[in-house]
């Protein structure tokens, strides 16, 4: 089987342009897809008095609850942290939405081409 070393050299040097290519053109989805793991949705509720914060997986990953919101009850409180838990991920599909159609615009050009042919 031959190898680019066996009188080929072209060959060779058009798979590491090709590669090189490939990797700058991946690159922007790379960064994206780091950037959508930062996002954090935030939401707060009772005055601010519970907050909440969403993962980009939709897990709650984090809940403050000061001290003075226990005196709201527990069935206000449960309501207050849903409340607030509801905010996070509205926020959170905001700001997803906003980077993904950032990320994604540059390539809008390209998936028209490849999905008209």
């Amino acid at each position: 089987m031959p190898t680019p070393d066996d009188g080929a050299p072209f060959l060779d040097e058009e798979m590491q342009r090709l590669l090189a290519q490939f990797q700058a053109d991946v690159r922007p989805l790379q960064e994206l897809r780091e950037s959508l793991n930062d996002i954090r949705g935030r939401g707060e509720a009772a005055n601010g008095q519970v907050k909440a914060e969403v993962l980009p997986s939709g897990a709650l990953g984090g809940l403050r609850i000061d001290p003075r919101a226990m005196r709201l009850g527990a069935d206000a409180l449960a309501e207050a942290v849903l409340a607030a838990a509801s905010d996070a991920a509205a926020d959170l599909t905001r700001q997803l939405a906003g980077t993904l159609t950032d990320g994604l615009t540059p390539f809008a050009d390209e998936v028209r081409r490849f999905s008209e042919d």
